[in-house]
């Protein structure tokens, strides 16, 4: 087995770990999907070059190798970077919350078109390393928490209110963040919500996810409440592939940029209240393989299930994978109204 010797101040003496396999550094795939030889990105912001050794290299300073647990899969190809930014419109000015930033590849971005970043970082050896990286900015700030767990709405108030030149902005940010593939489906439901923060969420996504998410299917197995939550909350878009091996480690699967922007409150499927709306579309999927008069039976009788199937325009033998946003909106109002 290959090793990677690796010097620790924190320790008596030298420590062997098992070393990742890396991918060749001199033939990197393009997100169009094409090789490219090894090249070099001058990233102006930080004084660093952020490509291929610039991430390793980073990694190997604080003696980090990605951990699994935390879903870690670094960017080597700042290309990549580059069309996330591209994809949200970041230019100066701009107030960005990047989730993850790992070495700060793509802070780095960010930074270089003029944005203010607020970064959240679990690993506490990331923040170090960003926090140090990004010392001599004032538009960098790192808060170590969990995403999932963190109070996003509080700490981008913190930020506009305790930051000069933002306190005349309009109040609105954006989201541009390669994430850790197991924690996709919590951030989209924490973040979509959220339209009266950010205009849009672009995300670096699991390829499979990626097309779940934008384009359903009707009457699939893929077809899921977290659908009809993306479309509810915002406008999806599937924007571009990102070849597994741009990543280290190498992830099993493929990524994908994907954009999803954000309505406001008035641009919502008219409910009379999204947490009763949510609930019975829940439940309908529930007991996917159930006929809808079945499955929302808790709700009200089959036959007025039924009755209201029919003013839809649905078969009485409806099933939930056959129903589209607009469908259930008119199907949950006039249950609603029993």
């Amino acid at each position: 087995m290959t090793t990677l010797v690796l010097q620790n101040p924190l320790l008596t003496g030298t420590e062997t770990r098992p070393k990742p396999t890396l991918p060749p550094h001199n033939n990197i795939t393009t997100a169009s999907g094409s090789a490219r030889k090894r090249g070099t990105y001058y990233i102006s912001c930080a004084g660093k070059q952020d490509d291929y050794h610039s991430t390793l290299k980073a990694l190997n300073s604080k003696g980090r190798f990605p951990r699994k647990s935390l879903g870690q899969h670094y960017m080597l190809n700042s290309e990549i970077n580059d069309q996330l930014a591209d994809a949200a419109d970041v230019k100066e000015g701009d107030v960005v919350l990047e989730i993850g930033p790992g070495t700060g590849s793509l802070t780095n971005v960010l930074l270089n078109a003029g944005a203010t970043v607020l970064a959240i970082e679990k690993d506490p050896h990331m923040v170090a390393l960003v926090r140090e990286r990004f010392s001599s900015t004032d538009r960098f700030k790192v808060l170590q928490e969990d995403f999932v767990k963190c109070h996003v709405r509080s700490h981008m108030s913190s930020l506009f209110q305790s930051t000069e030149s933002l306190k005349s902005s309009a109040g609105y940010a954006k989201v541009v963040a390669n994430i850790p593939f197991n924690i996709s489906t919590d951030v989209v439901k924490q973040l979509l919500p959220m339209g009266d923060i950010f205009t849009e969420v672009v995300l670096l996504l699991q390829e499979e996810t990626a097309v779940r998410l934008v384009e359903p299917v009707l009457r699939t197995s893929e077809y899921r409440p977290i659908n009809i939550f993306v479309n509810f909350y915002s406008e999806p878009e599937y924007k571009i592939k990102v070849p597994r091996t741009n990543f280290f480690p190498q992830p099993k699967v493929d990524a994908a940029i994907v954009t999803f922007k954000l309505k406001q409150a008035t641009d919502y499927p008219s409910v009379g209240s999204t947490k009763s709306f949510f609930s019975m579309v829940n439940s309908a999927f529930n007991e996917k393989r159930k006929m809808l008069r079945k499955s929302l039976q808790h709700v009200c009788t089959s036959l007025e299930i039924e009755k209201a199937l029919g003013d839809v325009g649905l078969p009485a033998t409806s099933r939930p994978e056959e129903l589209t946003l607009d469908d259930f909106v008119k199907l949950h109002n006039l249950i609603t109204e029993l």
